[in-house]
């Protein structure tokens, strides 16, 4: 590709400005979309002109142009202009060129938007071309992102440039691809959806060009996993299955029936199983993986299950050794600070412990398993992709079970974990009572710690997070640090905690294990809250400057309440007036079903900042929109699975081109695990 320099009308300094919006050469501005577009292909009469509006109009130049200077670095340039149904007034600001533009009587295009001045209607600082030399009016013509210094005019007529020349880029496409999803050639993409010449050409140029990132960007996540061949092992039997279901100390859902129906499908097949399963805060996805354990475990192997954090592993360690512990079945714990490490790594290597529940602890290279066959990760998006990996290489063709407390939408999940077949858990167990949620201003501070005094006295436990841990001087949030000072003081008959992520792992630990006792009666935190701790006695969640949060952390954090049998609330006090917090605020307050809540966040921020994707190496997408688009995701999802399967390693000569682009994808995106 050439340089932009090369291009007519572009130099050193001006190229500069394009780098600013990543634009270096002559493919990446190609590359570089409109955001929208202007239709100036439809003229309409001065006197159906309509105000407020940006419209084309054909008429002639009545008067010469008026110059008239209001004060300094203010001066007016202005003309009357008429065709056979009325007349008007144009204006243009500081713009001297217009000056000497037009010849009196002469036709020309004006596109600009009508305003009413003094009641009378006016064109203000419209684009202006001649009848006879039309480029930028007469037709559909692109808006583009900018940065300062950068004009509307410099972009389109550098792209029309590049597109004149007819310079062409190599189609990476597979032509039996495009073929079968029905996508047209990358050059007739190009044209069309810089310049398209109407409507539909437009539609399938950009139904090619979403097509396009989407498949890219699956097939350069799956070439960074690695984990694109299909792995074989022996399948297991369905040994005792019912037993352990039958001695629960409660009734499976409906929904958890039916995604153990879909893990026992996996693992009773000669494929290793690869699943995702997500659900909402107390949809029993702690009995789900028991049953995938158990299972294992009958068919004589061993199974191991990694948690974020040392608390949520011993909770799940406890929680099995009561449900395994009328099998027989030998559970043990391994992290950080596990007392006895040697003896416990001596068991899994033996094969003594059956279950192994552990925190990061378990990926150490003196973890040494002796029949490993399943993983279970934990809360999913707080490992990558690499620490999986390093599970899963434990043992010989691991069957995997990755979990997740928040809710994904399907076309994120999709790109996220298109390796990983996906079971959502959308149904909780019956007599959970929803949390109520509330949206407040600073002004019910008063009635807040009020009710917060009330439901502590009663013997509940309450949770206060904050954005922030410590206080700064250009920030006016609320701190964890100052607010915890605040409400031990206010209340000293509490046990007031903190905990906050700048703290050592011991001294998290240590606080947290007072919170979960009762020991503590209201715990102030930042999100660090936010994943696994289990505290049924908690029903109260106080979230500050709420507007500072996403929907899903909103979500994820009012989780930690309402596990017991008392009615549980969380209170957001809010500050932003922004629509956008208004909306969010709104949901929060009407909906306690994650997956909605999740397809929310995800409309309003964007798949980049969705639940911290980034650490994932999700780029933020150019021109596919994952609601509108959702059909072209599972298209492009299904093809590049196809493929995959049969180049593994895009090694063959027709998709050299195309691994090159998805690797140029990767090496976009280095934060990707």
């Amino acid at each position: 590709m050439a340089k932009l320099t090369d291009i007519k009308g572009i130099g050193e300094k001006r190229a500069s400005l394009f780098a600013k919006i990543g634009v270096t050469d002559t493919e990446s501005l190609l590359r570089y979309f409109p955001r929208g577009y202007e239709d100036r292909t439809k003229t309409v009469p001065l006197a159906e002109a309509p105000i407020g509006e940006n419209i084309c109009i054909r008429a002639r130049a009545f008067s010469h142009v008026k110059e008239t200077r209001i004060r300094k670095n203010m001066t007016i340039y202005s003309m009357i202009i008429n065709d056979d149904s009325d007349a008007m007034s144009v204006i243009w600001y500081n713009n001297r060129f217009v000056k000497d533009s037009f010849k009196e009587g002469k036709e020309y295009i004006f596109y600009g938007k009508i305003v009413l001045n003094r009641g009378k209607r006016e064109i203000v600082n419209p684009v202006y071309e001649s009848v006879e030399k039309q480029k930028f009016t007469g037709r559909i013509v692109p808006v583009y992102p900018l940065c300062e210094g950068l004009t509307q005019a410099a972009v389109r007529s550098a792209v029309e440039s590049v597109i004149g020349e007819r310079e062409r880029l190599t189609e990476y496409i597979p032509r039996e691809i495009r073929s079968r999803y029905n996508l047209c050639e990358l050059n007739f993409a190009l044209s069309n959806i810089h310049f398209p010449e109407n409507a539909d050409s437009y539609n399938i140029a950009r139904r090619r060009f979403v097509f396009e990132e989407l498949f890219t960007l699956r097939l350069a996540l799956m070439l960074k996993k690695g984990n694109n061949q299909v792995r074989k092992r022996t399948p297991y039997q369905l040994r005792e299955y019912g037993e352990f279901v039958e001695k629960l100390p409660f009734q499976l859902t409906g929904a958890q029936n039916r995604v153990i129906s879909e893990i026992v499908a996996d693992v009773t097949s000669d494929t290793a199983m690869s699943r995702l399963v997500q659900g909402d805060v107390g949809s029993g996805k702690t009995a789900v993986a028991a049953a995938a354990i158990y299972l294992t475990v009958k068919n004589g192997y061993q199974a191991v299950m990694m948690a974020p954090t040392e608390i949520l592993a011993k909770q799940h360690y406890e929680s099995f050794l009561e449900m395994f512990e009328p099998f027989g079945i030998n559970v043990v714990l391994l992290t950080s600070s596990s007392k006895g490490k040697k003896d416990t790594l001596s068991k899994i290597e033996s094969g003594e412990a059956r279950v192994i529940i552990g925190t990061h602890a378990v990926l150490q290279k003196n973890v040494v398993f002796n029949n490993l066959a399943l993983a279970v990760t934990d809360e999913q998006h707080r490992f990558g992709v690499t620490q999986r990996g390093m599970l899963i290489d434990k043992g010989e063709n691991v069957n995997v079970l990755v979990m997740t407390a928040t809710p994904i939408p399907r076309t994120l999940a999709l790109i996220l974990y298109g390796d990983l077949n996906i079971s959502a858990l959308d149904e909780l167990p019956p007599g959970r009572k929803p949390v109520k949620t509330y949206a407040v201003g600073e002004n019910m501070r008063e009635r807040i710690y009020a009710f917060l005094e009330n439901n502590v006295k009663s013997g509940m436990q309450a949770y206060v997070v904050c954005p922030l841990v410590a206080e700064t001087e250009k920030s006016d949030l609320e701190n964890a640090e100052n607010l915890s000072v605040k409400l031990s003081k206010a209340y000293p008959e509490f046990k007031t905690g903190l905990v906050h992520g700048k703290m050592k792992a011991s001294e998290k630990n240590e606080i947290m294990s007072s919170f979960v006792s009762g020991e503590t009666n209201i715990l102030v935190s930042t999100t660090v809250i936010e994943v696994g701790v289990n505290v049924p006695n908690s029903n109260i969640m106080i979230i500050e400057n709420a507007e500072r949060f996403g929907l899903s952390q909103l979500h994820q954090l009012r989780g930690r309440v309402g596990r017991g049998g008392e009615q549980a609330y969380c209170i957001m006090v809010a500050h932003g007036k922004s629509d956008v917090t208004k909306m969010r605020m709104k949901t929060m307050c009407e909906s306690n079903d994650g997956f909605y809540i999740a397809e929310q966040d995800l409309k309003l921020r964007g798949p980049g900042d969705f639940f911290g994707t980034r650490q994932h190496g999700l780029p933020e997408l150019k021109i596919a929109n994952l609601f509108e688009d959702s059909d072209i995701l599972v298209m492009a999802q299904n093809a590049a699975n196809e493929l995959l399967a049969k180049d593994s390693e895009l090694k063959l000569d027709e998709n050299l081109a195309l691994k090159k682009r998805a690797l140029a994808i990767v090496a976009e995106n280095t934060v990707m695990n």
